[in-house]
């Protein structure tokens, strides 16, 4: 095997912007997938996590190679660079800086932005510094297909999760006999177990990797792992975890814990007429709505203020009381701050310093960031909340168990498309630096390589844009979360089978305002934030297409040591 020893320091180059890239595909990206599901409180942040870097790791490496061949081919023309295929590296290796950077800022201000905007933009911008706005494929085969899927694609994603919602809104969630509303969600919830499974098994074998041989699967082969995957998801459900839910939500079993689920089936045969009443202070299940509601701050803070009050009358140590916990009146001290105090402490502190710096990202309070009234994003947030209608929490509880579902699908399509950002230019510089043909398939090791960095990436920095996404862009619950994700996972399913490398950002978006909408009350959405992450829409192409074009230009038109150069007349 040859190789372009010589231009070692581009591939070099390449590897590291290709991680940074990748590094803020999971920072910035990663809350489209599992925003909601934190949100509502579906699942604890640090569960998020875990599910995430699973998903998104797996996706990249069974499905990535997709949407990867569209970004390293279909944006410019590759073949004009027969002759000087080194150019070809140099420009792939540009794109990745340009988009990388622009993605890093981003990220530290806290704009949502669509790291496909970001790559296509890098590679745009190259194209036209090394052979001219003519090299880059203008029509539908290449940028028009892609920059059209940016405006479709939240249409149908937020169409099919308003559709999803509205049926469990009038089916379910605005029934007034709850015990009926819990019968149909009990009906509903297998089918979209069954559908949701069989969606995500058709993003695998559907065209799927061919280093692990899921390209070349016949047709019957493919439709039955489709529908038998979910039969049998769904027949699990029925066997486990139906009988558990039931027990719980219908016939008010506050005894029921999660892990009941593996002695499922028994509790078809458990009779109901021992099930003691819920004794007081105990709750079936969560709130979730806890801390968004019109008047719980207010009430809260009349009970601050009382219990302020009593104690200071008995001359105890001013505190300051929530609904919850007691919390000391003392400002905590920045995060910033106590790293550098650890520091200067010396040797001894470094171990907790470490801790610190590592576990930062995944220790965040997102719903407390998220539902913050200052700022100008997050002003009328109070506001849009009344303007919301809050459903009974047995009923969210059903649809929570579901969230989990429709999150895991989300993430593993987000990691299938959204890694292609990095790897695609990554492959084609590593696919020129060995001598390989460009229609080789790339190495599995680079979609593992980049997947990787996605998962550090949603460990380390997630929670900036979970934290101004979420409740500050509507109000948040297992019902709604579940269509948004729905919605946007069928979306980006469709998009990466038909090789679209579409913003999962937009699909999410999009979704989270039809389904806000469905309030009947334009106020129930945050258009601030909507705003916010337009400008961020607007200004990513252009901004990553201007520094790595900018970058390549320099870099091609740079004089070379040893050329004897004469001034033109």
């Amino acid at each position: 095997m040859s190789f372009y020893h010589q231009f070692d320091y581009i591939f070099a180059i390449a590897i590291i912007f290709a991680f940074l890239d990748a590094f803020n595909i999971g920072a910035n990206d990663v809350s489209n997938s599992f925003s909601s599901s934190v949100s509502s409180r579906s699942l604890k942040y640090w569960q998020a996590m875990i599910l995430a870097a699973m998903m998104e790791f797996l996706g990249a490496l069974l499905v990535g190679n997709r949407v990867s061949d569209t970004i390293r081919k279909k944006i410019i023309e590759t073949d004009t660079f027969e002759n000087e295929p080194t150019v070809l590296m140099l420009a792939m290796a540009m794109a990745l800086v340009g988009s990388s950077i622009w993605l890093s800022i981003a990220t530290l201000i806290g704009m949502p932005v669509s790291t496909t905007h970001s790559i296509v933009g890098g590679v745009i911008g190259v194209g036209i510094a090394t052979k001219g706005a003519d090299n880059v494929i203008w029509g539908w085969k290449g940028f028009a297909q892609i920059v059209a899927s940016w405006f479709i694609a939240p249409g149908i994603s937020g169409c099919i999760a308003s559709i999803v919602f509205l049926i469990a809104k009038f089916t379910v969630l605005e029934i007034k006999d709850t015990q009926k509303a819990v019968r149909n969600a009990l009906v509903l919830v297998p089918i979209l177990v069954y559908v949701t499974f069989s969606v995500l098994t058709m993003l695998i074998v559907w065209k799927g990797s061919p280093k692990l041989k899921l390209d070349d699967l016949s047709t019957g082969t493919t439709v039955g792992a489709i529908f038998g995957v979910g039969a049998v998801a769904c027949f699990l459900y029925m066997l486990f975890i139906f009988p558990v839910v039931k027990r719980k939500v219908y016939y008010q079993d506050w005894r029921v814990k999660w892990y009941d689920i593996f002695k499922g089936p028994t509790f078809y045969f458990k009779s109901t007429d021992d099930i003691p009443p819920i004794p007081e202070g105990v709750q079936l299940t969560i709130d979730y709505y806890a801390g968004r509601r019109p008047n719980e701050n207010a009430n809260s803070k009349k009970i601050d203020e009382e219990n302020i009050e009593a104690l200071e009358d008995s001359k105890q140590s001013v505190t300051s009381y929530t609904s919850n916990s007691v919390v000391s009146t003392e400002k905590p001290e920045k995060t910033s701050t106590l790293w550098f105090r650890l520091l200067k402490q010396g040797p001894k502190q470094w171990p907790h310093l470490m801790w610190l710096v590592v576990s930062h990202g995944f220790t965040k309070d997102v719903i407390s960031d998220q539902v913050n009234h200052s700022g100008v994003l997050g002003a009328n947030v109070k506001d849009m909340h009344k303007k919301s209608k809050f459903y009974d929490n047995r009923l969210e509880y059903l649809f929570s168990l579901l969230q989990v579902i429709t999150a895991c699908t989300m993430s593993f399509s987000h990691g299938a498309n959204d890694i292609s950002n990095a790897s695609g230019p990554l492959s084609t510089v590593y696919l020129v630096w060995s001598d390989k043909s460009l229609k080789a398939t790339p190495p599995l090791w680079i979609l593992g390589f980049t997947g990787g960095a996605l998962v550090i990436g949603v460990w380390t920095f997630g929670y900036k844009i979970m934290s101004v996404l979420g409740n500050k862009m509507i109000l948040q619950s297992p019902s709604r979360g579940f269509a948004i994700e729905f919605g946007a996972a069928i979306t980006v399913v469709m998009a990466t089978q038909l090789a679209i490398p579409v913003s999962t950002t937009q699909c999410a978006v999009g979704a989270t305002v039809f389904v806000g909408l469905c309030n009947q009350d334009l106020r129930s959405v945050n258009w601030r934030m909507v705003t916010w992450c337009y400008m961020g829409w607007i200004f990513t192409l252009p901004i990553a297409g201007l520094i790595s074009g900018i970058l390549t230009g320099i870099i091609i038109n740079a004089p070379r040591l040893g050329v004897e150069y004469f001034p033109s007349n």
